[in-house]
């Protein structure tokens, strides 16, 4: 009896060291994560908002895959707001997963949540319909088919959260809401995970080229949402299992994950970012 107590109390020390440490690994990601996506924002608002004032859209067209074209006023429309909610949602959503802001202000999370799902419909509907309505010159069609499928799992996220929230079966929100955090950023991770690609083989980028449709390019245009969102999914199942092995070995790999992104990040930055600011 006492080996046998000494063996479960082992046992539950060793499943609560690991759910430990996958909780630390996923809030390690997170915030790095967060912090980046506000690197981002910080990008779009000065760069974006700085060229608008001063009148200067040929700018916002040099930066653009899909910019202004004359006489296509309801596309140009489509771009700026695209280009205005893509820098509120780059801000605004990551609040939402702050679990203090969520705890101690519940009245901001639930206003700040609507304002966010409201965006990432606006801003999908948006960017599918200036994919669309304008030839794919650059990333080609696989480009506008691997965006738009992106767009089309942003609406099915924010559907979902919002069913859940409305019946208040808050865990399976919540996980619809990290679902939906994961492809709202997956042109935030195109350009990280980029970042990381170019900084790995020494400033250069195998599989690319300047219309984006090389082989590198083709796989990033849908890798970039579903291997993140593919993570997610096993870090639900192995949170639930709750296997200390596997714990372990998922928390291992999300600080991996964790470094390549901080490089990823740190790379975007110097490359795409802040020579433009």
């Amino acid at each position: 009896m006492n080996n046998t107590s000494v063996y479960e109390i082992e046992d539950k020390a060793e499943i609560e060291i690991a759910s430990k440490m996958l909780n630390v690994s996923a809030v390690t990601w997170l915030t790095t994560a967060i912090m980046g996506q506000w690197l981002f924002a910080y990008y779009i608002l000065v760069f974006y908002g700085g060229h608008a004032v001063q009148g200067d859209w040929a700018a916002w067209s040099n930066r653009m895959i899909h910019g202004f074209i004359d006489g296509d006023w309801f596309g140009n429309a489509m771009v700026i707001v695209h280009i205005v909610l893509a820098c509120v949602i780059s801000f605004c959503g990551p609040l939402q997963l702050i679990p203090q802001l969520r705890a101690k202000f519940p009245v901001f999370h639930r206003w700040n949540g609507r304002a966010y799902i409201i965006t990432a419909l606006v801003i999908s509907v948006a960017a599918i319909y200036s994919i669309w309505s304008r030839e794919a010159v650059i990333g080609g069609v696989i480009g506008q088919i691997g965006t738009s499928l992106d767009g089309v799992l942003i609406i099915l996220c924010a559907i979902m959260a919002v069913r859940f929230a409305m019946v208040r079966q808050f865990n399976r929100h919540r996980r619809w809401a990290l679902r939906l955090f994961i492809v709202v950023a997956g042109v935030w991770f195109f350009r990280v995970i980029r970042g990381f690609w170019i900084f790995i083989n020494d400033g250069t980028s195998p599989g690319t080229n300047g219309n984006l449709t090389g082989p590198f390019d083709l796989i990033l245009n849908f890798a970039g949402y579903l291997f993140p969102l593919l993570m997610l999914e096993i870090y639900f199942r192995i949170k639930a299992n709750g296997v200390p092995a596997a714990q372990y070995t998922l928390a291992s790999v999300i600080f991996m994950l964790t470094a390549a992104m901080g490089i990823g990040i740190y790379s975007a930055a110097h490359i795409f970012w802040l020579p433009n600011i």
